[in-house]
């Protein structure tokens, strides 16, 4: 048994939250290695929903979670999450950690977010104005404020001084409307770091030194791999490395401690905001996937964009993540489709690839190509077992596995934890024991 990574294949929203918690039984640490709390995993515990934008899924059934140094941290965001969880008796206090390393976002960042989304000649990326890239970019600018900094009252006061008054020449300049009472702000975070600092620790030693005692650690990645800032449809992606690589610069974890990478897909395709999507349907079809998934965020609200599967861009995912087994989540939603169409590769440029192009551009003009596969009228909902799949259900999985090159080793039927399928026998049997 090993340590594993869990990631999106796709842009996000494939339901990594669900699959999270039903492993995370078979582990010691549940960490979230990047992003910030625009990422929500939804979980369903008995007839309880829950979203977590920043704590790891894994604390809902117990297992000790970290925050670690890749992430994004709004400290209010997290103590408002830890309420919520500590209502419905969990021990957040216990069973958290959180890096010292992790970088905090502040509410200029999110200032300055929403300017810039809006300013003219601007590609409007369609962020969640979070604030959560503008912190990474004073992470990257070595200017940013660190949780052990903000721990620090003395030398917290000094930097947070700083960097407040770099932002606000920036507003000035950009003649950016919206008052931060900067005093007042210092002083809430101050408090802030007050009620956390019991859980705050060096999260790659406290790993490691499980990792040493044979305890298992299962990796959360948030977001998706076509959001990655390198490997993503850039510049319409998050500002962090969603990719399974990002896990060891994120957690303090070396690449040679983690045995295994699960990617998460849909049945089919989905994105939330700007950006290319070969594969996306805007009719009525598009419309039925919406509706039968309930393709909304959960943290925003927002409608998502829906589409068929599309193969070159797990392909592409695959590599770049080292994919040794497949989840593919919402099967259900496809129930009672006449034909499913599946992207096999991109007319671009008047020739057909199958490689996912580097451009946005290239990406947005590309057309699909499809292959049409017969549907099924029988029901996968709820689902346990694969010989109770509908034989064109299990010949549409069988089909994706031949064409991504990655075996399908676990099937999500519905949101319930058991409306899950395990298939024996797979690699995804052998990584999580």
């Amino acid at each position: 048994m090993s340590n594993i990574i869990i990631l999106g294949a796709q842009w996000g929203d494939e339901g990594k939250g669900k699959v999270v918690d039903l492993l995370s039984e078979k582990f010691d640490i549940v960490t979230r290695y990047q992003g910030g709390h625009n990422a929500g995993h939804t979980v369903f515990v008995g007839t309880k929903k829950f979203v977590l934008k920043l704590i790891p899924s894994g604390i809902l059934r117990g297992k000790r979670a970290v925050i670690g140094n890749g992430v994004v941290l709004d400290p209010g965001a997290l103590l408002d999450e830890m309420q919520t969880l500590d209502q419905t008796g969990i021990d957040v206090g216990r069973l958290l950690a959180i890096s010292n390393r992790a970088h905090v976002i502040f509410p200029f960042h999110r200032l300055v977010e929403k300017a810039s989304e809006s300013r003219e000649g601007r590609t409007a990326i369609g962020t969640t104005s979070r604030g959560i890239g503008p912190c990474y970019e004073d992470k990257i600018a070595r200017r940013g404020i660190r949780v052990a900094d903000l721990l620090d009252r003395g030398n917290f006061r000094a930097l947070f001084d700083s960097l407040g008054a770099d932002k606000q020449t920036f507003a000035n300049a950009f003649h950016i409307d919206g008052h931060i009472d900067y005093a007042a702000t210092r002083e809430q975070y101050e408090a802030f770091a007050d009620r956390i600092r019991g859980m705050v620790c060096d999260t790659s030693r406290l790993l490691n030194d499980a990792i040493r005692a044979g305890q298992r650690v299962l990796f959360e990645g948030a977001q998706g791999t076509m959001l990655d800032i390198d490997h993503g449809t850039y510049p319409f992606v998050t500002s962090s490395s969603a990719a399974s690589g990002g896990a060891c610069t994120g957690s303090g974890v070396a690449p040679t401690r983690i045995g295994g990478v699960l990617g998460v897909s849909k049945a089919y395709t989905t994105r939330v905001g700007g950006g290319p999507f070969p594969t996306e349907l805007k009719d009525s079809t598009g419309e039925r996937i919406r509706k039968a998934g309930n393709e909304f965020g959960a943290v925003t609200g927002r409608p998502r964009r829906c589409g068929w599967f599309d193969v070159p861009l797990l392909r592409y995912t695959s590599d770049v993540n080292g994919f040794d087994s497949l989840v593919i989540t919402k099967l259900d939603v496809l129930d009672g489709f006449d034909e499913i169409q599946v992207c096999t590769a991109y007319r671009t440029g008047g020739q057909i690839t199958d490689q996912v192009p580097a451009t946005a551009y290239e990406m947005e003009t590309a057309e699909p190509v499809y292959e049409v596969l017969p549907g099924w009228h029988g029901s996968t909902r709820g689902a346990t077992s694969y010989d109770d799949l509908p034989a064109g259900a299990k010949a549409y999985l069988q089909y994706l596995a031949a064409k991504v090159g990655v075996e399908v080793g676990c099937i999500s039927t519905g949101p319930e934890r058991n409306e899950t399928i395990l298939l024996p026998g797979s690699r995804f049997q052998q990584l999580i024991g």
